[in-house]
């Protein structure tokens, strides 16, 4: 019985770790002019693979390191304007994006103050994501754990207000949670940026998707 425990175990172990080794593997091979080289050390207090323990990372204003006063004070207001995206690569159709919410529990979340679809600047997209074996796109809690798959020149579609917005992805690289320019506001062009966890199914770094408007 202690065996059988054993191997159930390390069956257990294994599926979760393989999709990290993994996703390293071919972060590093497919994406080494794109990807920043970054050092898997803990940021700040103690933290494991699966981050710090007592967060909720459920709740985007605990994604990037700052004051947690400044924090709440930027997402009191609360809007609640709505509007869709779909990523065609990975199944993702119409799927929520909410301004001014913090619970990526029940939608994508766009970070406040930072542009509306469409125009200029850059309009920051924050999506949970978990271990890329159970990804569900009709599941928030799981719908950009397959970010990582896209590659320059895939498409990102955004509607909102009645119009379509075609985005083309032209950059994918991993950020610290202490580095707070990727949602730096450009009015010279119309970006996107699609923000997940990273390795999938831990919160050691932040994926970051950035695509320009199409003009086509």
């Amino acid at each position: 019985m202690a065996t059988i425990f054993l191997v159930i175990g390390l069956v257990f172990f294994f599926s979760a770790l393989f999709p990290i080794l993994k996703f390293q593997l071919q972060s590093s091979l497919n994406f080494s002019q794109m990807i920043n080289p970054l050092s898997l050390k803990s940021y700040s207090g103690s933290q494991n693979i699966l981050g710090t323990v007592t967060t909720d990372y459920t709740q985007m204003a605990n994604w990037f390191v700052a004051d947690s006063s400044e924090n709440n004070q930027l997402f009191s207001n609360n809007n609640n304007l709505t509007y869709k995206i779909s990523i065609p690569k990975l199944k993702i159709k119409d799927a929520v994006v909410t301004i001014g919410s913090m619970d990526l529990k029940k939608s994508l979340i766009q970070y406040p103050q930072t542009a509306l679809p469409g125009q200029l600047g850059n309009t920051v997209v924050f999506g949970h994501s978990v271990l890329p074996q159970f990804f569900n796109p009709n599941n928030y809690l799981t719908i950009f754990s397959t970010l990582y798959k896209l590659k320059q020149g895939d498409e990102i579609f955004i509607e909102y207000d009645s119009v379509q917005y075609k985005y083309i992805i032209n950059e994918m690289f991993e950020v610290k949670p202490t580095d707070l320019s990727v949602l730096e506001q450009r009015f010279d062009q119309k970006n996107l940026t699609l923000i997940t966890c990273s390795p999938p199914g831990t919160y050691l770094r932040r994926l970051i998707i950035k695509a320009s408007l199409s003009i086509n």
